[in-house]
């Protein structure tokens, strides 16, 4: 049983909009590539409907946020420059993505590399 995750206490994109920094109301921080979201969207796009169907995005390296849409008091839709929209990233899928940041980062590399893909367009 997954632990109910509060809301965070802000939500800041970067000038840039290239990132996404999460405060979280313990005070606790997270922050994310825009191409790092974009790429490990929770998106059935992206996930698909088993892990057959997952897919791995490539070429999103200079993707950026254009919009953030909050969906209730459990989660925020994010538009990127690409036009992908359909992920609503829960308060929980924000949090497990900021803890296992760094391993996922690099099993989303290590697929790039075995499937012959690149992060640039």
């Amino acid at each position: 049983m997954s632990t109910k995750i509060e809301a965070p206490s802000e939500l800041r994109v970067a000038k840039d909009r290239a990132r996404l920094s999460v405060t979280w109301v313990d005070g606790a921080r997270d922050e994310f590539s825009a191409e790092m979201l974009r790429v490990l969207s929770p998106s059935a796009e992206v996930r698909g409907h088993s892990e057959a169907d997952r897919k791995t995005v490539s070429g999103k390296r200079a993707v950026t946020i254009a919009d953030l849409q909050p969906i209730g008091h459990y989660a925020v839709r994010i538009v990127f420059s690409d036009g992908h929209d359909s992920g609503l990233y829960s308060w929980t899928y924000l949090s497990e993505l900021g803890r296992e940041a760094e391993a996922r980062w690099q099993g989303y590399l290590d697929e790039l590399a075995a499937k012959g893909l690149k992060r640039d367009a």
